[in-house]
């Protein structure tokens, strides 16, 4: 991974542990699996490019959703979400 640093607002990162029960910092930690799977989210990127990143964490397969900011990568949310352990298990060939 070439991006220095990771970023986010400190509110979204409260709300989203409530919501999901998953920190922005223990959501870092699904870039680094080496199989993690990037897909652009077409539904959202507008007005700059996001993107989902599939990784697998210590509890599961997570789902971060974030952009690219200069030299970092901004996390805007994240959670244990089927449709993104389903994507990660298809391009892994793992099968249940």
């Amino acid at each position: 991974m070439t991006y220095a640093r990771f970023e986010w607002d400190k509110k979204k990162n409260i709300a989203n542990q409530f919501k999901h029960g998953v920190s922005f910092e223990s959501a870092q930690q699904a870039f680094f699996d080496p199989r993690a799977v990037i897909i652009q989210d077409v539904r959202h990127g507008i007005p700059e490019d996001r993107f989902h990143c599939m990784g697998r964490v210590d509890e599961g397969i997570l789902t971060v959703r974030f952009t690219h900011r200069g030299n970092a990568i901004r996390i805007f949310g994240a959670g244990f979400w089927r449709k993104g352990k389903r994507i990660y298990e298809e391009a892994n060939k793992i099968h249940r």
